[in-house]
């Protein structure tokens, strides 16, 4: 195992254990990435906190199930990416009126937070707003797709959608932000 993995490791037999300070240095660790995942599939950048936050205090309060079979940083992003869902589908039930938080120091236009310099790049700029213009469901799909990497069979779990409807979905999806980016140019 590499350094890293062992620390993480150790970091969360620490937490096991209850150390505060093992859970914070998890938190410092993996809060901006899982920060960007919550705020690609709830839009929103308050929601995409709130998200985050749940799912950092379910890890915490269940990390004795645990078991190691994937890493950790793949064990707290699927938690992340079923709370951000949940958040989703509250506010889509519910039918809230949208609102505008902006973190005007640690966020970049978009209100994801800047991890690297290659977002900066004004083409992924306009590929994520196009992204953020789709349809519900599609710019969903695409972003755990595309931008987290599950693959069919994984998404048509999480959106509880047939594998057959997961792949046309995102057939189309692709096709339509392929459109608007023709568009745009």
């Amino acid at each position: 195992m590499t350094p890293t993995i062992t620390h993480i490791n150790d970091l969360v037999d620490r937490c096991r254990c209850a150390d505060n300070r093992a859970q914070m240095e998890i938190y410092n660790r993996y809060y901006k990435a899982m920060y960007n995942t919550a705020y690609r599939i709830t839009g929103h950048s308050a929601e995409a906190e709130d998200a985050m936050q749940e799912a950092f205090l379910k890890v915490f309060g269940k990390i004795e199930s645990f078991q190691g079979n994937s890493t950790f940083g793949a064990w707290l992003k699927r938690i992340v990416v079923n709370e951000s869902i949940t958040s989703y589908n509250k506010k889509v039930r519910l039918a809230e009126v949208n609102y505008n938080d902006e973190l005007k120091n640690e966020t970049d236009n978009d209100g994801l937070i800047l991890e690297n310099e290659d977002e900066n790049n004004q083409k992924v700029r306009l590929i994520l707003s196009k992204i953020k213009s789709l349809k519900k469901n599609y710019r969903l799909g695409l972003t755990l797709h595309l931008i987290e990497g599950y693959d069919y069979e994984e998404i048509s779990q999480i959106m509880d959608i047939s594998y057959a409807n997961c792949r046309t979905m995102i057939s189309r999806a692709k096709e339509s932000l392929r459109k608007k980016l023709q568009n745009e140019e």
